[in-house]
This record gives structure tokens, C-alpha cells and sequence, in this order.
């Protein structure tokens, strides 16, 4: 499995908890963010191309906790290509801190049109995950 897309950014103080270290709905939102940014680096209206895709499933593994401040590595990588989803595992590292891991996961996202109805893969998304995968 090959890395698919790879982007940095940094803990906000404001994903803090009142325990001092990044909420764990905080994590789900960087790896939103990364997506977003990958789409985004395809096409930039990927919301529009022949629909748009919605999360239907989402599992992070908790490793350790991040605390602020920290610059984060996210990482992308494609795990299935179905007809209408796909499956992309993901990881937050630490940017600074070789081998210092906070979480992994997977991620299903299934294209939708305008109505909610699950529509095929765009071609341009098929594609980047073709030629990222081979």
C-alpha cells in the first residue's frame, strides 16, 4: 500500500482539551482536512465533478495523545477501489518526531449525485488511485 497523499499542519490550541492534549474528535477533522486537500490537488471543484463524496465509515486508532504545540504529518493510502467507494487508511505522525505515531485508520468514502443517490467513482478520483496504487 503506497502512500496516496501526504500533508502537514499544525495542532490548533483551540483542539484542546480541558486535559491538555487534542480532543479525540480533533483527529477526525485532520484527516478530513487531508482528504479535502487531496481531492482538492486533483480537481479544484471535486465537489462537483459528477457528485460529491459523504464519509460512511470512519474507525481511528488512538496511539498516544498530541499535545500543542506540534506540526503533524497526515497520511493518505488507498486500501479499495470499489464500484461507487473508497477505502483509504490513514495515519497522523509527527512531523518533527521521526517515528513518533499519535493514530491510524480507515476511512470509507461513497460518491453521491445531488439527490443522495451512491453514483460510480469519479474517473479523475479512479484514476489518482490507479496510478498511486500500481
Amino acid at each position: 500500500m503506497s502512500t496516496l497523499f501526504e500533508i502537514a499542519m499544525d495542532v490548533r490550541w483551540g483542539d484542546m482539551d480541558a486535559f491538555g492534549h487534542v480532543n479525540n474528535a480533533s483527529y477526525l477533522r485532520y484527516i478530513e482536512e487531508a482528504r479535502v486537500a487531496w481531492f482538492h490537488s486533483l480537481v479544484s471543484d471535486w465537489a462537483a465533478i459528477d457528485g460529491a463524496p459523504i464519509l460512511a465509515a470512519a474507525t481511528m486508532n488512538y496511539r498516544r495523545p498530541i499535545a500543542w504545540p506540534e506540526r503533524l504529518k497526515i497520511t493518505l493510502q488507498v486500501e479499495k477501489i470499489g464500484g461507487k467507494s473508497l477505502g483509504l487508511g490513514h495515519r497522523i505522525e509527527s512531523a518533527n518526531r521521526a517515528g513518533l505515531g499519535y493514530a491510524d485508520g480507515h476511512t470509507v468514502m461513497v460518491w453521491v449525485d445531488g439527490h443522495g443517490v451512491s453514483i460510480p467513482l469519479p474517473p479523475r478520483i479512479r484514476e489518482a488511485c490507479t496510478v498511486n496504487t500500481a
